[in-house]
């Protein structure tokens, strides 16, 4: 209940016991008007023994409203969360029970939103929180009017109930169940009921009567149980998706509740959970522990979060006369192995057959080879799969030539420990002498080398540094043509009071807060951090950059600071942080008008850009993170470090590979030059990305809207463009069709076919008609 899972889990067939509202004790009642804070007192309500809480608790940075066990003097066991989707709340907010029946949280800007609504709309003359982990609202007549046993998250304690395990975000719960009690029939008037002995039961709702035999408790492995005073059980999904049993029992020298002894789960191997590894990833276990491991030719999405699952690590090629390019791509083959979801395609074959079918089939990514003759196909991605030894099936994988068979049996990428002496006589004590030896002299000439190169790496930095000093001189630019502000270090050092409040990093050195004229006027201090070459680099192309340009769109360059190696930049402030920030962090997300404000604001600033300064400008990394909103809401293009410059006549240049992988246009990996049109596709992306206020990469979502392009354009094709808006908002049809197509004709593979920054203004202006976009032939990727 406390938080949300890594593997979302519901229970199903959902009530609770007409007994759980029972009348509370005197002196536990909360009168309407009463109010609870994060951080003084009251900051919660305790139940009469106090072995129950309801109030604020601690979540990460901020608070979240929940019951809780107390454990010990100063443990806490989160049990239920209110709003547990909700981000933590700041530590000025506060709490209010209302004489409606509801709580009320009141933010630090005034804000109300309501953690407890009362349904019934009847007046509440109490609340109270019940020893039974119960938090109850009552009328004048002492009847249970809410409860929060009616809304479970994931613990079920001795007086609240449910059942059946899968993953969130499923479209059919059952069909995806991996584990639940086998009692499907017994229809919707039995409910599971948690009783004081630690018993999980199945309950009849009509007669009150617990069936206490084998076909229906759960838990009736768990042995040793029976009724104990002051013990409290609970019963609780787990972040690895499990269902486990727990229990507290009473201290008997201070009448504390002790720390949860696990009684009971419902599932022994972890890899038998659905979900626990991501897409196109297998489970396995290795000294008893979990690990996901990728399928053949993928690789992880993120290797320091391998749960996430796994995404190819080759390209796609175009189908020829609907068949696959055979000779781009071969088949490699693992053992015991099954996963989940439904096959496109069955049929009895050889299994020589199922390879070759899969191989030539464009749509296959995997076919499973079943008995003598049973073949399954499947497209990618590849969900709840998973090795076992017990299996005789043999899988299919189609990967790209480049991957080779590397990886196809990856439980060899599982560390095994070597013994550093194998194959030398242990008992031989001059060979380990003469080992010793070898090693200490290795080690000894490796401390060598490394000082000898470090020494002669800052004689390097020293040359490179004045011999910069000496060719730059005034940095090639006039201080006149570019009417920028000369600061000294300490001046900026003291602005920023020693760069003491950051703002962000990114890949050249760190941005801080500054204020100058005593205060007056804030400003953000850019230090370079990297070598001397690369800092002088993103140094320079900045100065050049947008030293001379000045547009409303553009986060202004106010001065500079160039004293010995040290290399600063100062910008105007922009008080309301990132677009990144207000699409994926924020608590709220721009209105629909706003959206569309801050994608014309963002076009016209890369338009100046492009084709209204003296020299065209390429800014190479137009993202989320570089757009800026100053104190109006206005969108400013920021962070020039990359941007390349083309003299007056020029369209085109060659460079090498810059910006930010997934706002990376498809030229830029072939090796050709690269025109303003590169621009154009990074703005693309960003629009479909202000379009749906979620990244362009999400693997936390269902399987067909990881791709935010891809999802895009199958909305666009079936006209179900509603879907891509966050929370049902009412936006404006035809805005929305305008602002897909735009978006979708900006991220064609053709740089020709991709329209300019000026179009693109007067398409989202509405003043020019947007013809149909053709499908992009990255969507397949």
């Amino acid at each position: 209940m406390a938080s949300i899972s890594v593997i979302g889990v519901c229970l199903l067939c959902l009530c609770s016991l007409s007994e759980g509202a029972q009348q509370p004790h005197n002196s536990s009642q909360i009168a309407p008007g009463s109010f609870l804070f994060p951080l003084t007192h009251p900051s919660s309500w305790p139940s009469p023994s106090g072995k129950f809480a309801f109030g604020f608790y601690q979540q990460g940075s901020g608070f979240a409203v929940g019951i809780w066990l107390v454990v010990g003097t100063d443990q806490k066991t989160i049990v239920w969360t209110a709003n547990r989707d909700d981000p933590p709340v700041a530590s000025n907010s506060v709490l209010q029970l209302t004489r409606h029946g509801e709580l009320v949280l009141i933010n630090e800007q005034g804000q109300k939103k309501f953690i407890i609504s009362n349904s019934n709309n009847a007046f509440v003359s109490f609340a109270s929180m019940l020893d039974s982990g119960n938090f109850v609202l009552y009328n004048e007549k002492f009847q249970g009017i809410w409860e929060s046993f009616n809304l479970p998250t994931d613990t079920i304690l001795s007086d609240d109930g449910n059942l059946l395990l899968y993953p969130a975000n499923t479209e059919s719960g059952t069909t995806d169940a991996y584990w639940g009690f086998g009692a499907s029939n017994l229809g919707i008037k039995y409910h599971l009921y948690l009783d004081a002995t630690g018993l999980l039961v199945i309950t009849n709702t009509t007669t009150g009567k617990d069936l206490k035999n084998d076909e229906h408790v759960i838990n009736y492995e768990f042995e040793g149980h029976g009724y104990k005073n002051g013990t409290i059980y609970r019963a609780t999904v787990d972040v690895d998706g499990n269902f486990r049993l727990y229990s507290h029992d009473s201290d008997d020298e201070n009448g504390k509740l002790k720390p949860s002894v696990l009684k009971w789960s419902a599932l022994i191997d972890p890899c038998d959970i659905y979900g626990f590894c991501g897409l196109n990833s297998y489970c396995t276990l290795y000294d008893d522990q979990p690990n996901c491991l990728c399928l053949p030719g993928s690789k992880y999405v993120d290797m320091d979060r391998t749960m996430l699952g796994c995404l190819r690590n080759y390209s796609e090629v175009e189908c020829q006369g609907g068949k696959e390019n055979t000779t781009r791509y071969q088949m490699s083959n693992m053992s015991n192995m099954m996963w989940g979801g439904i096959p496109y395609s069955e049929a009895e074959t050889l299994m020589e057959e199922c390879s070759k079918s899969c191989l030539e089939d464009c749509n296959c990514g995997a076919a499973l080879f079943q008995g003598d003759r049973y073949c399954t196909k499947q497209a990618l991605p590849l969900i709840y799969v998973r090795r076992y030894e017990e299996e005789t099936n043999i899988a299919f994988f189609k990967v790209g030539m480049s991957t080779g068979t590397e990886s196809n049996n990856q439980t060899d990428q599982i560390p095994i420990p070597v013994n550093p002496l194998m194959g030398v006589d242990n008992t031989s004590k001059k060979v380990i002498v003469q080992v010793l030896v070898i090693t200490l002299g290795f080690i000894i000439f490796i401390c060598v080398a490394i000082a000898i190169s470090g020494f002669y790496i800052f004689k390097i930095r020293v040359l490179s540094y004045k011999r910069l000093t000496e060719v730059n001189g005034n940095l090639g630019l006039a201080d006149e043509e570019l009417a920028l502000r000369v600061f000294s270090y300490n001046e900026l050092k003291r602005a920023t009071n020693g760069f003491k409040q950051e703002l962000g990093k990114g890949s050249f050195g760190a941005v801080y807060k500054g204020a100058l004229n005593k205060g007056k006027k804030l400003i953000a201090v850019k230090r370079l951090e990297k070598l001397v070459e690369e800092g002088e680099k993103e140094f320079r192309a900045e100065m050049q950059a947008i030293g001379r340009t000045h547009h409303k769109n553009l986060v202004r360059l106010l001065g500079y600071s160039a004293q010995d190696s040290k290399r600063l930049l100062v910008y105007e402030y922009m008080s309301n942080g990132s677009l990144a920030d207000l699409l994926f962090k924020a608590e709220w997300h721009p209105a629909w008008d706003e959206r569309v404000r801050i994608a014309v604001d963002v076009a016209r600033g890369l338009l100046y850009l492009h084709e209204e300064c003296k020299s065209p400008i390429i800014h190479c990394d137009i993202k989320p993170q570089n757009i800026l909103m100053d104190e109006f809401w206005n969108a400013k293009i920021s962070d020039f470090g990359l941007a390349k410059l083309l003299m007056p006549d020029q369209t085109r240049t060659f460079t090498g590979i810059r910006g930010t992988r997934g706002y990376l246009a498809p030229e830029w990996h072939k090796n050709t030059p690269i025109s303003v049109k590169a621009d154009v596709y990074s703005f693309g992306v960003v629009l479909l990305e202000l379009v749906c206020c979620r990244r362009n990469l999400d693997v936390s979502v269902r399987a067909e809207e990881i791709m935010l392009s891809t999802w895009v354009y199958k909305c666009f094709v079936s006209r179900e463009l509603h879907k891509l808006i966050v929370g049902g908002e009412e936006v404006n049809k035809k805005s929305l069709e305008n602002m897909v197509k735009v978006a979708l004709w900006c991220i064609q593979d053709e740089p020709a076919l991709r329209p300019s920054m000026k179009s693109v203004v007067l398409m989202l202006q509405g003043i020019t008609d947007i013809s149909i976009p053709p499908c992009p032939t990255t969507m397949s990727m």
